[in-house]
C-alpha cells in the first residue's frame, strides 16, 4: 500500500497523486507540488490514504509544503500577469497576420514559463511571434495548439442539456465516440442534435451505451419472423427502451400491432426467407397487467355506490333544480323504491311562527268605479246607442268598421 494525496490544478477535472512525504492535508487546503515545469499552486482533493501499488504510477512527485498568504499572493498576481499577456498576444498576433485563434494564458507559479494555447485549422509558423513574446515578457514562451475539444474543455460552458461541459467538470480524459453508437440508441442521426459545442460527437453517447447493449441482446432485431397471441408477422420496430416490438401481422397487414419481448416467440431472428420454418399451432400467451389479473381473478375494482344514499341523491336533485325537480305540487315516490322521508326538525331550535292574515285595506273614497259617475248635464245622451259589442269593434277597427261612411250601425240623431 503507499499513501497518497489527491491534488488538482486550476480546477481541473482530472486529480493526480502525490507523495505527502509525512505531512497531514486536509481536503481543501491549497499546497506547493513539485511538477515537471517546477512548483505548482493546487488545491488537495482527497487528503491522506492509502492505495493499492497497482494503481500509482511510480515515481510520485512530493509534496514541498502547504501553502502560505505569501505563496497566495503570488498566485494572483500570477493571475494578473496572465490576463495582461492575452491581450498582449492578441495584438502580436494581428500583427503578424497569423491564422490562430488564442484560448488561453497560463503561467507557472515562479514567473519562469509562459503557456499560450492556441488552435487552427492548420500548421502556423510562429517562430516570429514566439521572438516578439519572449522580448516582450522577459520568459521561456511555449506555444501548444489544441483540437476543438480541448478547446471546449480548456474554455468550459453550459451544453445543450443545461449543465456544464462534462469534460471541464469530470471527465479526465475524451472517451472514444462513434456513430455507431448513436444508431444503437435508436437517435436521429441530424448531427446538429448529436453534435456538441465543440462540433464533436457527444460525449454522454457513451454513457448508456452499456445498457443498450445489453437490452439489445434481449430484444429481437427488425425483420425478425415471430409468432404473437394474434398470429404470424414480422417486425417493423423495435423499442430497447421499452423492450416491446411493432409487427406487422400476416392476417391485418394494414394495422400493425405492438407487443411485448414476452409475448413474441421468435420463428426466424433477422431477415430471411421463410422456407422451412415451421409454425407452430400453439400461440404465445398474452401478457396482462396485475389490474387485469386481479379483474380476471374475480377481485371487485369498483364499489357499488350505497342504496340507503339514494334518497338523499334524490331530494339534491330536486332542490338543485336536476332530472328530479319538483315543479308543481308533490308527486308520488316512483314504485319500487320509498318516498324520501322529510328530515325532523332540530330541537334546539324554536319553530318559526305564523304571520298573521294581512287585512285588506279600505277602497279610498275619492276613487269609485266608473260606472257610478254622473253624467255631465252638458252633454246629451244618445238615444239610439249601438251594441257595446258593436262598438267596440268600430273602435279597433275590425270586420264592422266604417271605412267611407258606408255600412255600420246609423248614427244617432240629434
Amino acid at each position: 500500500m503507499t499513501e497518497i494525496i489527491g491534488i488538482r490544478f486550476r480546477g481541473g477535472p482530472k486529480e493526480y497523486y502525490f507523495d505527502p512525504r509525512g505531512l497531514t492535508v486536509k481536503p481543501g487546503q491549497y499546497v506547493l507540488v513539485e511538477t515537471a515545469s517546477g512548483p505548482e499552486y493546487a488545491r488537495c482533493i482527497t487528503g491522506n490514504r492509502e492505495v493499492p501499488d497497482e494503481d500509482v504510477v511510480q515515481p510520485l512527485r512530493p509534496l514541498l509544503r502547504v501553502a502560505t498568504e505569501g505563496d497566495k499572493c503570488t498566485w494572483e498576481q500570477n493571475r494578473v500577469r496572465e490576463k495582461n499577456a492575452f491581450g498582449i498576444a492578441l495584438r502580436k498576433i494581428a500583427n503578424h497576420r497569423l491564422d490562430m485563434k488564442l484560448i488561453k494564458v497560463e503561467s507557472n507559479f515562479d514567473g519562469s514559463k509562459i503557456i499560450f494555447f492556441f488552435s487552427s485549422d492548420g500548421r502556423v509558423d510562429f517562430r516570429a511571434l514566439v521572438r516578439d513574446l519572449a522580448s516582450e515578457f522577459h520568459a521561456r514562451i511555449e506555444l501548444r495548439q489544441v483540437g476543438v475539444r480541448d478547446e471546449a474543455k480548456l474554455l468550459g460552458g453550459i451544453g445543450i442539456c443545461g449543465r456544464p461541459f462534462c469534460c471541464a467538470e469530470f471527465l479526465d480524459d475524451f472517451i472514444p465516440v462513434s456513430i455507431k453508437m448513436a444508431k444503437t440508441q435508436n437517435l436521429s442521426l441530424n448531427p446538429t442534435k448529436i453534435s456538441g459545442t465543440c462540433g464533436r460527437l457527444m460525449c454522454c453517447l457513451k454513457y448508456e451505451q452499456d445498457a443498450y447493449e445489453d437490452a439489445a441482446r434481449r430484444c429481437p432485431k427488425q425483420d425478425s419472423f415471430v409468432m404473437t397471441p394474434d398470429g404470424p408477422g414480422n417486425i417493423t420496430n423495435v423499442d430497447i427502451l421499452r423492450e416491446q416490438s411493432v409487427v406487422r401481422l400476416d392476417d391485418q397487414p394494414e394495422s400493425p400491432k405492438r407487443y411485448r419481448n414476452c409475448e413474441l416467440n421468435v420463428l426466424r431472428n433477422g431477415k430471411g426467407s421463410r422456407e422451412g420454418i415451421e409454425i407452430p399451432a400453439e400461440r404465445p400467451e398474452r401478457w396482462h397487467s396485475p389490474d387485469e389479473e386481479a379483474e380476471r381473478g374475480g377481485a371487485a375494482r369498483y364499489e357499488l355506490p350505497d342504496l340507503a344514499d339514494e334518497g338523499d341523491e334524490t331530494k339534491r336533485r330536486a332542490r338543485r333544480g336536476g332530472h328530479g325537480r319538483r315543479r308543481s305540487g308533490d308527486k308520488p315516490a316512483p314504485q319500487g323504491k320509498p318516498a324520501p322521508q322529510s328530515k325532523p326538525a332540530p330541537q334546539n331550535k324554536p319553530l318559526p311562527q305564523s304571520k298573521p292574515v294581512r287585512q285588506n285595506k279600505p277602497f279610498p273614497q275619492n276613487r269609485s268605479a266608473r260606472q257610478d259617475k254622473p253624467v255631465p248635464q252638458n252633454k246629451p245622451v244618445p238615444q239610439n246607442k249601438p251594441a257595446q259589442q258593436n262598438r267596440r269593434r268600430f273602435g279597433r277597427g275590425g270586420r264592422f268598421h266604417r271605412k267611407g261612411g258606408e255600412g255600420g250601425a246609423p248614427k244617432a240623431e240629434g
